[in-house]
């Protein structure tokens, strides 16, 4: 993780598609769904794609993190995109695809900006975050 990051692993024995890990990272609040991959197939249950849409539709930032066995790579979902991971599996086109945590770092900061100041208008500000030397 990089530095300034606090993450939470939620242990959610009831159901009810809460994800599993809550970060915080040099400020910015997401959720975080973890699944690793069989084959195609990302399994996913009805409550944490309802969830998660649920959550991003209302300004949320959450994500679907996958790690493909096969290949050792991540694919990053956004939380709206739960459906589609289940109906697509890793073939999906509507993923972002990480070689390492670092490379997916790199590029999730700027992305969360962008889903900030689309849903609520928030407009921080790249080079005052720190965000090129972040990870």
């Amino acid at each position: 993780m990089p530095k300034k990051t606090f993450a939470t692993r939620i242990e959610n024995k009831h159901g009810g598609g809460v994800p599993d890990v809550h970060v915080i990272w040099q400020g910015i609040p997401f959720w975080v769904e973890l699944k690793v991959s069989s084959g195609n197939r990302i399994k996913l249950t009805s409550n944490q794609i309802a969830w998660n849409a649920a959550y991003w539709a209302r300004g949320g930032l959450n994500y679907i993190l996958v790690k493909d066995p096969s290949t050792k790579g991540l694919l990053l979902f956004d939380g709206c995109d739960g459906s589609k991971a289940l109906d697509t599996g890793i073939k999906s086109d509507c993923c972002s695809r990480y070689s390492s945590f670092g490379e997916l770092f790199v590029d999730l900061r700027p992305r969360m900006f962008i889903r900030l100041s689309e849903s609520c208008g928030f407009q921080p500000s790249l080079a005052a975050s720190g965000a090129e030397s972040a990870y």
